[in-house]
């Protein structure tokens, strides 16, 4: 493991002065970020632990809620008003992980965990260009099973893991950032990107830039929403596909829709073309069947993960 040194910030402002720091890292609850230490992927020079941030779920008078980044992922999932008003996101976040893991891993770090990919973690092994840009990927003629139908490229196929962020994708979700430049807000769909030529870049942030909050807005369709992962086995498994959605009915026709997949990209997937197919469509099985076939049209599955696209097809028919 590369030295480094260590630092407890006690509020944003000293966050984001600290984070200037050359190759710093924001520390929340550490689930995914020191794992990456042990393995010598990550190496940064600074860590600057960021838990005593704010772990308030501020309930807004317009219905919004505003979840500070250090909130952990057990009072997020068990918390009234996001269990009554966005129960897909309590879901989606005890499917995630183990109790231990949930009571340790933060909102902020959520988003900006890695891929799970096995040749990404092979540091001695394998070809990786999220690693090492420039190297190759050994992903898209090895075990890919897991990896990417959607939204690939010549340079990376991995997907991302989160089960929280899938959620937070369907509802419209608003990711408040500060740094030394100052604050701004970035739609939860503008967080991650594709991975194109350059996958070591996963996210839009800046340099320095720290996660403060996360904001749900006021949804009445959310309260109608649920979230399916399917997996290998039924606990702590990263998704194969997961399906996050919300619905609202005017009589038997579809006045709108919300739907977000997971486990079939680089990056949490808004499914923008199943909500167009669907709304104001009626809601029948053969209606959600065409839908998901609009969206999965363009999926480009690899050797071993051709089975995804059926399995994505009927996990969203089946959670519709």
């Amino acid at each position: 493991m590369t030295p480094f040194t260590y630092a407890r910030a006690h509020d944003a402002g000293e966050a984001v002065r600290l984070g200037g720091e050359h190759a710093a890292k924001y520390l929340g609850g550490g689930t995914n970020l020191v794992d990456l230490l042990r393995e010598t992927i990550e190496h940064p020079l600074s860590l600057i632990d960021v838990t005593g941030l704010s772990n308030a779920i501020e309930e807004r008078e317009d219905g919004s809620l505003l979840i500070g980044a250090a909130t952990r992922n057990t009072a997020l999932a068990s918390h009234r008003a996001v269990r009554a008003r966005y129960p897909m996101l309590s879901r989606a976040v005890v499917a995630g992980a183990s109790a231990q893991i949930r009571n340790m891993a933060t909102v902020g770090g959520n988003i900006l965990q890695r891929t799970r990919c096995t040749y990404f973690y092979d540091v001695d092994g394998s070809r990786c260009n999220k690693r090492n840009p420039g190297q190759g990927c050994d992903a898209i003629d090895g075990f890919n099973r897991i990896h990417a139908i959607l939204g690939a490229s010549s340079a990376c196929v991995a997907s991302h893991p989160s089960d929280m962020c899938v959620a937070l994708t369907a509802l419209g979700a608003t990711v408040h950032l500060r740094s030394a430049r100052g604050e701004r807000t970035l739609p939860m769909t503008d967080v991650h990107r594709l991975p194109e030529d350059h996958p070591e870049i996963e996210t839009l942030l800046e340099s320095g830039e720290l996660i403060t909050a996360v904001e749900l807005p006021p949804l009445p369709l959310a309260a109608r929403s649920t979230y399916r992962k399917v997996r290998d086995r039924a606990s702590y498994a990263f998704a194969l596909v997961s399906v996050a959605a919300a619905l609202a009915l005017e009589g038997d026709t579809v006045k709108d829709v919300r739907l977000a997949l997971g486990g079939v990209a680089h990056k949490p997937w808004r499914a923008w073309k199943a909500e167009a197919a669907l709304k104001g469509r009626r809601a029948t099985p053969e209606s959600f069947r065409a839908a998901a076939e609009a969206e999965l049209a363009d999926a480009a599955p690899l050797r071993d993960n051709a089975f995804k696209v059926e399995l994505a097809k009927r996990t969203i028919v089946a959670v519709l």
